[in-house]
C-alpha cells in the first residue's frame, strides 16, 4: 500500500484529491496538512511514502517545506510538488529544494495516480517536454558553479547520458540516439546517479544545469 500525505490550504483540493485516490486499491491517504510547517511535522510523524505539496501556503511554503523534508537523514518522505503553472518560477526552486517532481494540479486524475506509483517506486516525475520549458527557463539566471571532483568520474558515455537526461530525453529517447539498448541506458544512468551522490534524474537535470554541464536551449 502506498501511504499519501496531502499538503494544500485548500480543504476542497485535498478533498478532491482524497476522493480520486481513494478509489485506487494500491494508494492510501494517511493524512492532510494546510501549510508547510503542519506538512514537515506530519510527514516527520507519519513518513508517508508519497507527499503531495502545493507550492504557495500559509506560515511555511512547499518550497521550504520541501527543503526540509529533503533535508531528512534517513529521507521522511518523496514530495511531489503540486503548481498551477507549467511554467513557474517556484518549480524550479523546489526541484533544487529536493522534490522528486513536479505535478499540475489541473492533471486528469490518472496522471496524478501514475505519478503517485512512480515517485514511490523512486522514480522521478519530470515530464521530458515540461523539463525542456522549465529548466532553460530558470537555469539561465544561476551561474554555473565549478565542476565537482565526482564529474571526473564519469566515463565519457555516463557524461553523453548524464548531459542527455538534462535535456530532457527519456530512456528509450536516449538509446535511440546512442543506438543502444534502453537496458544499456538504464544501467549508464543508475552509474552516473550513484558516481555524482544523486538521487535521481530530477537531481541530475538541475546538477547537470548548474554546473554549466548544459547550456540552456543546446541540444
Amino acid at each position: 500500500m502506498i501511504r499519501v500525505l496531502l499538503a494544500d490550504d485548500q480543504t476542497m483540493v485535498r478533498a478532491g484529491f482524497r476522493l480520486i485516490l481513494s478509489a485506487e486499491p494500491d494508494i492510501s491517504v494517511v493524512g492532510e496538512a494546510a501549510d508547510g510547517a503542519e506538512a514537515v511535522a506530519t510527514a516527520r510523524r507519519l513518513r508517508p511514502d508519497v507527499t503531495l505539496m502545493d507550492v504557495r501556503m500559509p506560515r511555511m511554503d512547499g518550497i521550504a517545506a520541501t527543503r526540509r523534508l529533503a533535508a531528512e537523514d534517513p529521507p521522511v518522505t518523496r514530495v511531489v510538488v503540486l503548481t498551477t503553472f507549467d511554467v513557474d518560477s517556484h518549480v524550479y526552486d523546489a526541484l533544487r529544494a529536493g522534490a522528486s517532481g513536479f505535478l499540475l494540479k489541473n492533471a486528469p486524475p490518472e496522471e496524478l495516480v501514475a505519478a503517485i506509483r512512480q515517485v514511490s517506486a523512486g522514480g522521478a516525475l519530470l515530464d521530458p517536454a515540461v523539463t525542456r520549458r522549465v529548466i532553460e527557463e530558470f537555469a539561465r539566471t544561476p551561474a554555473p558553479g565549478p565542476a565537482p571532483r565526482e564529474v571526473a568520474t564519469l566515463t565519457e558515455r555516463e557524461l553523453e547520458v548524464l548531459q542527455h537526461v538534462a535535456r530532457g530525453l527519456s530512456n528509450a529517447e536516449i538509446a535511440a540516439t546512442l543506438v543502444v539498448s534502453e537496458a544499456t541506458v538504464k544501467t549508464h544512468v543508475a552509474r552516473m546517479l550513484a558516481k555524482l551522490g544523486l538521487r535521481d534524474r530530477v537531481q541530475a537535470v538541475v546538477f547537470a544545469y548548474e554546473r554549466g554541464l548544459v547550456r540552456p536551449g543546446a541540444r
